[in-house]
């Protein structure tokens, strides 16, 4: 009787131990598999921080070159005003004569249109260095800025009142702020009247470091 229980015992002892074993090789499986799922969970985590650092730093771009094509438009309006005071112009009316720097799209492509139906803007052929004018040098952010400047007509190489033209409004006056016109402040002969000043199309192109590109446009007139 007594052997017979040794022997239970010696069995009930070795069986446990058996599950003893069977459990510590199930509990060291689902540890492996979530060491997996928690490496794999921080990979997302770190590919996501990096992701975000990415989208953000292209948005700050962005931004900065945005900031950077007004340095085009400012040297798109230089540009306007040299070729309004070019002394070719002396005696000419810029309204009938179509010889006026205005009335002319340079054969040179300095980067001035009488026309507006001339470039395509979205076109990245456009903007090389013969279409358009491109400043000397990157600004601080390492920006590259160029711009075209086209005249709103339908119709380039002739006098504005032939050219099918995008005119001004008349003066606007808002809460006591004057926006004025050529011809409010034009004196002599050449001067435009009241509805006949065309509107002058500015666009910048800037270039980030990045590849980042942004479009500003201005309408001069």
């Amino acid at each position: 009787m007594t052997s017979h229980h040794h022997f239970e015992s010696n069995f009930k002892a070795t069986f446990s131990s058996m599950r003893m074993k069977q459990q510590q090789g199930l509990v060291l499986f689902l540890a492996l598999i979530a060491l997996v799922v928690m490496s794999l969970a921080a990979v997302a985590l770190i590919r996501s921080v990096d992701t975000n650092n990415l989208i953000a730093g292209n948005i700050s771009f962005k931004q900065a070159a945005t900031t950077s094509a007004d340095a085009g438009v400012e040297a798109a309006i230089t540009m306007l005003i040299a070729m309004r005071d070019n002394p070719a112009n002396a005696g000419l009316n810029v309204l009938l004569d179509a010889t006026h720097t205005f009335n002319i799209t340079p054969a040179t492509h300095n980067g001035y249109y009488s026309s507006a139906n001339t470039l395509n803007l979205s076109s990245s052929a456009t903007w090389d260095d013969v279409n358009n004018v491109l400043l000397p040098t990157p600004d601080a952010s390492g920006n590259t800025i160029r711009y075209i400047v086209e005249r709103m007509c339908r119709t380039p190489n002739v006098a504005i009142k032939d050219a099918d033209c995008l005119f001004s409004n008349a003066l606007l006056d808002t809460n006591g702020q004057q926006v004025k016109l050529p011809q409010n402040i034009c004196d002599g002969p050449g001067c435009p009247v009241a509805g006949q000043t065309p509107q002058i199309r500015v666009t910048a192109r800037v270039t980030g470091p990045k590849n980042s590109i942004s479009y500003v446009q201005a309408f001069v007139y």
